[in-house]
């Protein structure tokens, strides 16, 4: 009898949660109006943007978007990453080129502001013993920033966020372009 109430209960609640369902909240809101719409248009301002290279030809792009259902007029702004790194197969061992997108909504773009002015760009300069570490991280929902401060070394790490949490073969580093930090800031304070 407990087996049968128990595959009932499976056989009755597995089907209530879909995977878009369990994973939708996880998703930004941009993502979700995109994926949602019929017909969307999405206006790229890429005079306003700020990009970080790595020496191996790596790079993550950030500038502002609005993207438009074109049936219902409804618009939505956000801040659009463009990652393009390499990721090597844990299978073949071989290296593929990614091209990643993401988002950060509005509402996230002031916390992300908060995080860089208070405690990101003060602390660019900052050094620490070669045996301590600072590290700051911000989550969104599609991507998690990392700066960190180790010794004389200053790294930033972004990272791709995808329903199933944090990539950990998906994302971007770099240790020298860390002062182009501030250039994030302004495009995030003029896409509110």
């Amino acid at each position: 009898m407990k087996k049968i109430l128990f595959l009932s209960y499976i056989f009755f609640t597995i089907p209530l949660f879909s995977q878009k369902d369990l994973n939708i909240n996880a998703l930004s809101l941009t993502r979700n109006f995109v994926q949602e719409a019929e017909f969307v248009q999405i206006n790229k301002n890429w005079n306003v943007l700020a990009e970080f290279e790595s020496g191996i030809g790596e790079s993550v792009i950030f500038y502002p978007i609005e993207a438009i259902d074109l049936k219902t007029s409804e618009k939505i702004k956000a801040l659009q990453m463009e990652m393009e790194i390499k990721v090597q197969s844990s299978i073949t061992g071989k290296s593929a080129e990614w091209k990643i997108v993401s988002w950060v909504d509005l509402d996230d773009i002031d916390e992300l502001i908060f995080f860089l002015e208070t405690y990101v760009i003060p602390n660019l300069k900052d050094r620490t013993d070669n045996k301590e570490m600072k590290e700051y991280i911000f989550n969104s929902k599609e991507i998690v920033l990392n700066f960190r401060i180790k010794g004389k070394g200053r790294r930033i790490s972004i990272y791709y966020k995808n329903s199933l949490g944090i990539d950990n073969e998906r994302f971007f580093w770099t240790e020298t372009q860390v002062d182009k930090i501030p250039k994030l800031l302004e495009v995030l304070k003029i896409i509110k």
